[in-house]
C-alpha cells in the first residue's frame, strides 16, 4: 500500500510538472510516465483523467515539436489499457465529421485499434464514416500518409475481427457494414491518391494495400475489385527499400487467398510468379529480410498452386542464368523442407526439373543441386523409376571435383579451387546424411549403389558408402526375418555394370586392412563383410559366421597392431579360399587382386596388404601353371613390386629356433650390464622377436601359433631380458620394446581358455608383464588400467577351485592344477601390487585399485574371495601409501565384508582394513585388532557382527576428516547392493564413523546428506537398509540439526514420501525430537518476519505437519507454533503456489497416499489443523463448534475471518498461561502491514474480547484501543472483525463499555452506515445490542435519534440475520427512550409499524416472534395498550389467518385511532413490491382490511385510482395468493366506494 501511494505522489508531482513550457523537461516526464503507465496495474482515475487531458492537449499543440507529440500520442495510448472508454473519448471528441482533424489524433486511432482490438472494434463504424467525409479535404501529403496509417491499422483489426470473432467478448456484429466502409476508402485513395503520390505516401499506402485487400477478399462482391489492385502493387516494386513492404503486402494476399479458397487468374499469377523472382535474383544480393519475405510466398504458393509453381521454375530454369538457377533450387529445397503434401503429388516434375541443369559446371549451381537433392532424400522425394540419376549425380560431383583438385589447370582460379572444395565437402555431406531407409530409397540404391564401391575416384566416399550398403543389407535381413517368404538383396547380373563377387572381396579385405589404423572406412568394410557371405559366396556363410566376430572382437575399445590385425586379416582370406575350393573362382580372385593394384600409392599400407593378400591368393591356387605364369611375369616387372616381392615369398617354418630364443635370454641375463644395453635391441630383442615371427609363419602366412614350448620359450626369454634391464641400474635406458612384448604377452592370457587351468602360460605372462612394467619408457596411467584389467578379466572369472581340480584326470593332474591356481593367483597379486605401488600418484593408485571393485562386491561367493585375498596381498602393513592417498572409499568398500559369507573373505576384509590405517601412518592396537581378525573365522552371525562392531569402534576415529564423506557414499552403495549380513556390517560402520566424526562435518554436511538423499529411493525398497539410513541421519541430526532441517526444507514441494519418512524418522528420535521442533519453528519465525509467506514458508509448513503428526509433545512451544502457523494461513490466503516452486516429477502414489494439495493456504490450514489435534490430546485445545467444516471456512479467502472466530472459540479459556502466551505473539497482528494478517488477528481477539478472565489477566485494553481504530479501517471485514471485539467487551469487561462508550457508540454507529456490505452492518446492529444493554438512557440520548432511524432502515433487509437484529435493537431502543426523545419514538413507531405488522409472516418464525414481541413493547408509546389481546392470538399453537388477523387488529386500531390505520396505508403500497410473496400477499391483505375500516372521511382521501391500479396489476402476480388477495382487495375498494358513494 505504501508503495502504491508513493507512486501515485510522484504522478501526482509529475502532473504538476506538465502544467510547465518547458519542452525538455516535457519529453523527460513522458517518458517516465510510459514507464510507469505500463508497469502499473492500477491507476487512481482522477489521475487518468488528468493524464488524458494533458496528453491530448499537447499531442494536438502544433507549437511544440513533433517528436514531443509523438510521446504524448504514446502516454496517451498507453492509458487505454487503464480507461479505454475515457481515451476513446477524449480523441473522438476531436474527431468530427467534415473537419480535418490533427495528424495525431488519426494516429492515436490508429494505435488503439492496433493495440486494443477488442474495445475498438465497436466504436469502427463511427471511425470510418467520420473518416470517409474527411479524405476530400485532405490535400497535403503528410496528412494523406497519416490516411493511409490509418486504413492499415483499421484494416488488420477488422481482419483479426472478420476470422477470430468468436474471441471476442460481445455478440457478433455485422462485419460486412465495416468492409463496405473499407472499400469506399481504399477505392477512393487508389482512384485520386494513388496515381500522383509522393515516394513517402507511396510507402504508406504500400504497407496498407496488403491488409485492406486481404480484408476485401472475404467478400466475393468485392473480390475482383481487389484482386485487380494486385498488379499496381506489383508494379511499385524499383529495388528500394519500399521492396521488402511490398513483398510483406503480397505475402499478406496470398494468406488471404488460401484462407479464402480463391483461385487467382492465371495472368496475375504469373506475375506475381515473375516479380517475386525478380526480387531475389537482381544483382547485387537482395536484403536478407525481403528474401525471407519471397521465400514465405513461394512457400504459400506450393500450398495453394504446385503444378504451375513447379512448371513455372521448369521454365526459367532452363535459362543459362546462374543467379536463376541457384535461387530456384534454393526456393525448391524450401518448399520440400515445408513438407507440403500438395506439392509431393509433384515429384516426378521436380526431378525432371533437376536433370535439366545436371550439365550445369557453376560450382554454384552444383552446391544447390546437391544440397537440394539432400533434401530430397530426406524427405522421400526420390521416385524409384527416376531417382537414380540424382544419387548418380552426388558420386559424379565428388568424382569430378577431386580430379580437379588433384590435377588443377593452371587457368584456375583461386574461387574456383575453393568452389570445387566446397562441391566435394557438400557431396560427402549428402552421403553423410542419406538415409537409405526412407521410403523408397532402397528400391533406388539397391543394387547399383554397389558400382561405386571399386572405381578408384571413389575411394573418398567410403566412409559413408559402406555404411549406406550394410544398412541396407541389415535392414533386408531384418524384413527376412519377419517375413520368411521375402529374399535377400542379391546383386543381379542384368541390373548394370556391378562388381563381381571377387571384385568386391578383393576391395573390401584391403581396406579392411585400414581399421588397425582406426579408420572409419577399414571398419565398415570388414563390417560390410560380415554381413555379406552370400554375395560373395555360399560356401563361406557358416564360416565367416565365427570367423569375423572374432576379428571385430579383437578390437574392441582399441585399435589392433597393424601387423597382428594383417595377419589375422589373411588367415581369413586363406581359410575362406580353402572353404571355396573353387579354382577358376581363386584365379579371378587373383587377377582382380592384380587389377586393383593401380589404385594404390606404392608405400600406402592397401598396397603392401594387397601383395600380401595376392601371394596368399596364389598360394592357395592349385593349378601351378596359373601360378608360376603370373610369378614369371612379376619377375620380369620387378618395378612393379618395389620393396613389397618378399611378401609373395616366405621360407618354410624352423621348429628348432625355440632353443635359440631361450638362449637369448639367458644370454642377456648374464651378460655384462655395462655392454648389454647398447646391444640389447638389435642384437638379442630383435633376433628373438625375429625368431619368433619365424616360427609362427606357415606358407608365408603369420599365425597365431599355438605351440605351447614356443610361447613358453619366448616368455622365459622376454622374463630373462627384462630382469637383465633392471638389474642394468640404467635410469636413462629406454626399452623400446616395452609396449609391444606386453601386448605379445597379453595375447598369450588372451588365448587362455576361461573355463579350464591346465597351462602355465598365464602364470608366466603375468611374470613377464610385472617385470616388463617396471622398465622405462612409463606407460600412461590408460595402458597400465587396460594392462591390469585384461589380466583380472583372464583370471578371476575362472570356475571354483574345486571345479578346476575336478578336471584333473589324476592326482598328479589335480596338484598340477591347484599348484597352477595358486602360481596365478600370486602372479597377478605381485602385478597388481607392483603396478599400483610403483606409482607415485594417489589417484593414480586408486584408479588402478578400483578394477577390483566390481569383482569385491561380486555376486558369487569365489570371485569375491579371490579378490579379498589379492587385495590383502596388495595392502600390507609394509606399504607406504602415496600423498593425499584417500582410504575412505576403500574402507568403506573392504571393511563391511567381515561379515561376509566366508570366512575367508571376512579374515581378508579385516586384514585389508588395518592394512589400511598402517598405510597411512596410524599406531593401531595391532595385536588386539589381528585377534579380533582371528574371531571372524567363527560362523556364528552374532560373533561376527559384535567383532566387526569392535573393529569399527577401535579404527573409525582414525578415518581422516576428508575422507569421511567418500567413506559414507561407499557404505550407502553396500546398504544397496550387498548381502543382508554386509548390509548389517555397512550400517554398524557408517554408525561408528558418525559418532566419532559428527561434530566435525560442519563443511561436508550438504554433500553427505545429499549422498544420502540420492540413495532414499533405492534403498526403501529394503526395509532393513532404509532404518540403518534413517539411523543415520539421526545421527547427523543429533550434531547439526539446523544444517540437516535446512538441507530437508530444500526439497521441492510437495515432499516426496522419502522425504516425509526423514522427517518422521528425526520427530521419533526422543533425544533430537525437541531440537526439531524448535529449529523448525525459528524457522518459520524467520520466514514470517515480514509477514509475508514465500515457498520457504510453506516448506517449513509441511515439514512441520510431519513432525507433529507424529504425536510429537508440543506444550512448551504450543503458543509459538499456534500464532506462527495462524499467521502462514492467513499469509497464504489466496495465494498460488509459484509453478518453479513445485517438482515437476511425476510419482507413482503408493496405497494410502495422498498427493498434498498446491494451494499453499491449504497446506498451512492442514499443518494447524494437526497441531491443534495434538493440542486437544494434550488438553491445551477444544474441540471446534464447527467440526471439520473449520479448516474449510479458515483457508477460504471469503469465510476465513468466520474461521478464525471459530478457532479463537475453541480456545480452552481454562489454560490461563497458554492463551495469555497467544494473545502476546499474536498482538503485533493487530498493527501489521499485512491486511490479511490484522483481519486475522482483529478476528481471533474479537472472540477473545467476551472472556472476562481474559481481561483480568491480559493487557486487552490496548486491544480495545486498535479494535477501535480498525472499526475505521477501509477493508470491511477488518470493520466487521473490529465492531465484533467491541460488541463482545460488554461481556468481557463491561466497566470498559461503560467508560470508553462515547468511542465505541461512534466506531459501531459508523458500521450502520456500510451499506455495500450487509455484514458490517449485522454486526454493527449485534453489537449494538450487545452495548445498549449495559448503558442508561442519558448515555445514548446523544446519538439515539441516529440509531433510530438508521435501525429502520434495516427491517426490510434481505438478509434474515439483518432484519432480525434491526428489529430486537429496535425493541430495545424502547428501553432506552428519554423523556426528550418520547415523541420522536412514537413517530418512528407508526412509520414502523407496517414492517412489524406484515413481517409477523416472515418466512424465519424468529422475525415472526420478534415483531410481535416489539410491537408489545411498542404499543404504549402510541396509545394501543388495547390491542395487546389481538396479539395474544399469535401465541396459539395454531397461528390465524393473516386476512382474519388484520381484520380483527384493524377493527379494532379503527376504534381507536384512524390516523394511525391512515399511516398504515399510505405504507403499504411500498410492499406490493417486495421480493417475498408473503410479504406481498400480506400488504395486500392488510390493505384490504384498512379499506374496510377507513371512515368516510378518509376513504374520500383515498387516491382511489392509484389503488386500483396497483391491485390490479398484482392480480396477475405470479403467485396464486397474492393474485386471491389481490382480487378481494379489489372487490373490498368496490364495496366501500359504493358505500360512500365515491366513484372508482
Amino acid at each position: 500500500m505504501e508503495d502504491s501511494t508513493e507512486m501515485f505522489g510522484d504522478i501526482n508531482l509529475t502532473l504538476g510538472m506538465l502544467n510547465k513550457e518547458d519542452v525538455i523537461s516535457k519529453e523527460d516526464i513522458y517518458s517516465h510516465l510510459t514507464s510507469v503507465i505500463q508497469n502499473s496495474d492500477i491507476l487512481d482515475d482522477a489521475i487518468v483523467q488528468r493524464l488524458i487531458y494533458y496528453t491530448s492537449k499537447d499531442m494536438r499543440d502544433e507549437n511544440i515539436p513533433r517528436e514531443l507529440r509523438m510521446l504524448a500520442g504514446e502516454v496517451l495510448v498507453s492509458l487505454a489499457a487503464h480507461d479505454f472508454n475515457s481515451v476513446m473519448y477524449e480523441v473522438q471528441s476531436h474527431f468530427r465529421i467534415l473537419e480535418l482533424p490533427n495528424e495525431f489524433i488519426v494516429l492515436s486511432l490508429a494505435e488503439l485499434a492496433t493495440s486494443c482490438v477488442s474495445q475498438s472494434i465497436p466504436f469502427m463504424m463511427m471511425t470510418l464514416l467520420t473518416m470517409q467525409t474527411m479524405l476530400r479535404l485532405a490535400e497535403d501529403d503528410k496528412m494523406k500518409q497519416t490516411f493511409c496509417i490509418a486504413l492499415e491499422k483499421f484494416s488488420k483489426a477488422i481482419y483479426k475481427y472478420v476470422n477470430h470473432w468468436r474471441d471476442f467478448p460481445y455478440p457478433k456484429l455485422d462485419a460486412n457494414r465495416l468492409s463496405d466502409k473499407i472499400f469506399m476508402l481504399f477505392r477512393y485513395i487508389m482512384e485520386k491518391w494513388a496515381p500522383t503520390a509522393s515516394h513517402e505516401n507511396t510507402l504508406a499506402l504500400v504497407k496498407a494495400h496488403g491488409p485492406t485487400v486481404s480484408l476485401l477478399l472475404h467478400r466475393k462482391d468485392f473480390c475482383e475489385f481487389a484482386l485487380n489492385q494486385v498488379p499496381w502493387l506489383l508494379n511499385q516494386y524499383s529495388g528500394k527499400e519500399i521492396d521488402f513492404h511490398i513483398t510483406q503486402s503480397v505475402k499478406q494476399i496470398l494468406t488471404a487467398t488460401v484462407l479464402y479458397d480463391i483461385d487467382l487468374p492465371k495472368a496475375l499469377k504469373k506475375s506475381i510468379f515473375v516479380s517475386l523472382l525478380h526480387q531475389i535474383c537482381r544483382g547485387p544480393e537482395p536484403p536478407l529480410e525481403n528474401e525471407i519475405e519471397v521465400s514465405s510466398c513461394y512457400l504459400i504458393l506450393a500450398h495453394s498452386n504446385p503444378a504451375e509453381l513447379v512448371e513455372f521454375f521448369d521454365e526459367q530454369i532452363r535459362s543459362n542464368n546462374e543467379a536463376i538457377r541457384v535461387k530456384i533450387l534454393t526456393l525448391l529445397r524450401s518448399a520440400i523442407n515445408a513438407e507440403e503434401p500438395k506439392l509431393r503429388n509433384h515429384i516426378i516434375s521436380i526431378e525432371k526439373t533437376v536433370k535439366v541443369i545436371m550439365s550445369d559446371l557453376s560450382p554454384k549451381v552444383r552446391i544447390s543441386t546437391l544440397l537440394l537433392i539432400q533434401t530430397m532424400c530426406e524427405k522421400s522425394y526420390i521416385e524409384a523409376r527416376e531417382g537414380w540419376p540424382l544419387i548418380d549425380y552426388v558420386f559424379a560431383q565428388f568424382a569430378a571435383s577431386s580430379r580437379k583438385l588433384e590435377k588443377p589447370v593452371k587457368s584456375n582460379s583461386p574461387e574456383n579451387e575453393i568452389g570445387e572444395k566446397s562441391v566435394q565437402e557438400t557431396s560427402l555431406e549428402v552421403l553423410k546424411t542419406l538415409d537409405p531407409l526412407v521410403i523408397g530409397m532402397p528400391q533406388v540404391l539397391w543394387p547399383r549403389i554397389l558400382t561405386f564401391v571399386v572405381p578408384e575416384e571413389y575411394t573418398g566416399t567410403l566412409d559413408y558408402l559402406l555404411n549406406i550398403i550394410r544398412i541396407l543389407i541389415m535392414a533386408e535381413e531384418r524384413k527376412k526375418h519377419n517375413a520368411p517368404e521375402s529374399t535377400a538383396l542379391v546383386v543381379s547380373p542384368g541390373t548394370g555394370k556391378l562388381p563381381s563377387p571377387q571384385q568386391l572381396l578383393a576391395r573390401l579385405l584391403v581396406i579392411s586392412i585400414l581399421a588397425s589404423l582406426g579408420k572409419l572406412c577399414g571398419a565398415s568394410a570388414i563390417g560390410l563383410l560380415k554381413i555379406v557371405p552370400e554375395m560373395i559366396h555360399p560356401k563361406l556363410i557358416d564360416l565367416w559366421k565365427t570367423r569375423i566376430p572374432e576379428l571385430l572382437q579383437s578390437m574392441e575399445g582399441k585399435n589392433a597392431s597393424t601387423v597382428l590385425w594383417e595377419t589375422m586379416l589373411l588367415q581369413l582370406l586363406k581359410e575362406s579360399l580353402w572353404k571355396i575350393n573353387d579354382m577358376a573362382w581363386t584365379i579371378q580372385l587373383s587377377r582382380d587382386f592384380n587389377q586393383q593394384m593401380s589404385s594404390y600409392s606404392t608405400v600406402s599400407l592397401e598396397k603392401k596388404f594387397l601383395w600380401k593378400a595376392l601371394g596368399t591368393t596364389l598360394a592357395s591356387c592349385q593349378d601351378t601353371d596359373f601360378v608360376s605364369s603370373q610369378i614369371k611375369e612379376y619377375l620380369i616387372a620387378p618395378s612393379q613390386l618395389g620393396d613389397q616381392r618378399q611378401s609373395i615369398f616366405s621360407g618354410k617354418k624352423s621348429l628348432t629356433k625355440t632353443d635359440v630364443i631361450v638362449i637369448y635370454g639367458a644370454v642377456a641375463l648374464h651378460a655384462p650390464k655395462r655392454q648389454l644395453l647398447t646391444r640389447l635391441h638389435q642384437d638379442i630383442v630383435a633376433q628373438v622377436l625375429g625368431l619368433y615371427s619365424q616360427c609362427s609363419q606357415v606358407l608365408g602366412m603369420s599365425m597365431m601359433n599355438k605351440d605351447m614350448d614356443l610361447q613358453m620359450s619366448f616368455t622365459r626369454s622376454i622374463t630373462e631380458i627384462s630382469i637383465a634391464v633392471q638389474d642394468a641400474e640404467d635410469q636413462g635406458f629406454q626399452f623400446s620394446y616395452k609396449e609391444m612384448l606386453i601386448g605379445q604377452m597379453l595375447d598369450f592370457i588372451r588365448d587362455e581358455p576361461l573355463d579350464s587351468l591346465a597351462s602355465p602360460i598365464r602364470w608366466k605372462a603375468l611374470i613377464a608383464i610385472r617385470y616388463l612394467s617396471k622398465l622405462k619408457p612409463q606407460l600412461p596411467l590408460n595402458e597400465h588400467l587396460n594392462i591390469l584389467e585384461e589380466n583380472i578379466r583372464r583370471l578371476l572369472p575362472l570356475p571354483p577351485l574345486e571345479k578346476l581340480i575336478s578336471q584333473g584326470e589324476t592326482d598328479n593332474d589335480k596338484e598340477h592344477i591347484d599348484f597352477l591356481y595358486e602360481r596365478s593367483m600370486d602372479a597377478l597379486s605381485k602385478l597388481l601390487r607392483t603396478m599400483m605401488w610403483d606409482d607415485t600418484n594417489a589417484e593414480n593408485c586408486q584408479e588402478m585399485f578400483n578394477l577390483l571393485r566390481m569383482w569385491l562386491v561380486s555376486p558369487k561367493e569365489w570371485e569375491r574371495e579371490r579378490a579379498f585375498q589379492m587385495t590383502a596381498k596388495i595392502l600390507t602393513n609394509d606399504i607406504e601409501a602415496p600423498k593425499n592417498f584417500r582410504i575412505g572409499p576403500l574402507l568403506g568398500l573392504l571393511a563391511p565384508h567381515s561379515c561376509d559369507t566366508l570366512p575367508t573373505i571376512r579374515q581378508a576384509a579385516a586384514s585389508s582394513t588395518i592394512a589400511l590405517f598402517c598405510m597411512k601412518g596410524v599406531h593401531l592396537e595391532v595385536e588386539r585388532l589381528q585377534n579380533l581378525q582371528e574371531g571372524l573365522g567363527c560362523n556364528d552371525m552374532q560373533v561376527q557382527i559384535k567383532i566387526s562392531s569392535k573393529i569399527a569402534k577401535i579404527v573409525c576415529r582414525f578415518i581422516p576428516a576428508e575422507d569421511i564423506q567418500m567413506f559414507l557414499e561407499e557404505t550407502l552403495d553396500g546398504l544397496e547392493s550387498l548381502n543382508p549380513m554386509c548390509m548389517k556390517a555397512c550400517s554398524i560402520w557408517m554408525i561408528a564413523a558418525l559418532k566419532e566424526h559428527g561434530a566435525s562435518l560442519e563443511h561436508q554436511l550438504l554433500e553427505i546428506l545429499s549422498t544420502i538423499y540420492h540413495h532414499m529411493p533405492v534403498l526403501r525398497q529394503k526395509e532393513e537398509s532404509f532404518q540403518f539410513m534413517l539411523e543415520a541421519v539421526s545421527q547427523i541430526a543429533s550434531f547439526h540439526m539446523n544444517a540437516v532441517v535446512v538441507s530437508l526444507l530444500q526439497k521441492p514441494l510437495p515432499f516426496d514420501r522419502d522425504t516425509k519418512t526423514l522427517w518422521k524418522a528425526l520427530a521419533e528420535n526422543p533425544a533430537s525430537s525437541g531440537k526439531l521442533i524448535r529449529a523448525l519453528t525459528d524457522k518459520l519465525h524467520t520466514r514470517l518476519e515480514d509477514d509475508i509467506a514465500g515457498t520457504d514458508a510453506i516448506s517449513v509448513s509441511c515439514a512441520m505437519y510431519e513432525v507433529v503428526s507424529g504425536g510429537i509433545p508440543i506444550t512448551t512451544l504450543y503458543p509459538e507454533l499456534f500464532t506462527l502457523l495462524l499467521k502462514l494461513v492467513s499469509c497464504t490466503l489466496g495465494q498460488k503456489m509459484p509453478t518453479s516452486a513445485f517438482s515437476s516429477r511425476r510419482r507413482v502414489m503408493q496405497q494410502g497416499e495422498r498427493q498434498q494439495d498446491p494451494d499453499p493456504c491449504r497446506l498451512s490450514t492442514v499443518t494447524l489443523k494437526c497441531l491443534q489435534a495434538q493440542a486437544m490430546r494434550e488438553g491445551l485445545a477444544k474441540e471446534s463448534e464447527e467440526g471439520e467444516n473449520l479448516w474449510t471456512l479458515l483457508s477460504n479467502p471469503d469465510t476465513h475471518h468466520t474461521g478464525v472466530c471459530a478457532l479463537a472459540r475453541s480456545m480452552a479459556v481454562w489454560q490461563h498461561a497458554i492463551i495469555l502466551d497467544i494473545m502476546e505473539h499474536l498482538l503485533p497482528s493487530l498493527t501489521s502491514s499485512s491486511e490479511n494478517y490484522r483481519i486475522t488477528g482483529t478476528a481471533f481477539f474479537s472472540e477473545l474480547m467476551k472472556e472476562p478472565i481474559l481481561w483480568k489477566h491480559g493487557n486487552l485494553r490496548d486491544v480495545l484501543i486498535l479494535m477501535d481504530q480498525s472499526a475505521w479501517d477501509s477493508n470491511a471485514t477488518l470493520r466487521q472483525m473490529a465492531i465484533r471485539g467491541l460488541g463482545n467487551t460488554a461481556s468481557g469487561a463491561p466497566h470498559k463499555v461503560k467508560k470508553h462508550k462515547q468511542i465505541i457508540l461512534e466506531s459501531v454507529i459508523r458500521g450502520l452506515y456500510h451499506l455495500a456490505r450487509t455484514d458490517v452492518v449485522c454486526e454493527s446492529l449485534k453489537a449494538l445490542k450487545k452495548i445498549l444493554e449495559l448503558l442508561t438512557d442519558r448515555d445514548v440520548s446523544f446519538y439515539f435519534k441516529e440509531i433510530v432511524l438508521q435501525t429502520r432502515t434495516f427491517f426490510e433487509d434481505e438478509q434474515d440475520d439483518v432484519r432480525l437484529t434491526a428489529i430486537i435493537l429496535f425493541e430495545n431502543l424502547a428501553s432506552l427512550t428519554g423523556r426528550q426523545w418520547k415523541a420522536f419514538f412514537a413517530e418512528e413507531i407508526k412509520k414502523s409499524m407496517i414492517s412489524f405488522l406484515l413481517h409477523l409472516w416472515d418466512p424465519n418464525p424468529k422475525i415472526g416472534a420478534a415483531c410481535r414481541d416489539v410491537l408489545i413493547t411498542c404499543f404504549p408509546f402510541v396509545g394501543l395498550q388495547e390491542l395487546y389481546g389481538i396479539l395474544d392470538h399469535l401465541l396459539d399453537q395454531d397461528l390465524p389467518r393473516a386476512r382474519d388477523f388484520y381484520r380483527q387488529f384493524c377493527v379494532k386500531l379503527a376504534k381507536k385511532n384512524q390516523e394511525i390505520l391512515w399511516i398504515l396505508h399510505t405504507h403499504s403500497f411500498t410492499f406490493f413490491t417486495s421480493s417475498w410473496e408473503v410479504v406481498r400477499s400480506t400488504a395486500v391483505k392488510l390493505t384490504d382490511a384498512i379499506v374496510l375500516n377507513l371512515t368516510s372521511q378518509y376513504m374520500e382521501l383515498l387516491d382511489r385510482e392509484q389503488l386500483t391500479t396497483r391491485l390490479q396489476a398484482l392480480r396477475l402476480d405470479p403467485c396464486i395468493s397474492v393474485q386471491r388477495a389481490a382480487e378481494a382487495a379489489l372487490q373490498t375498494l368496490l364495496r366501500r366506494c359504493k358505500e360512500t358513494s365515491i366513484p372508482l
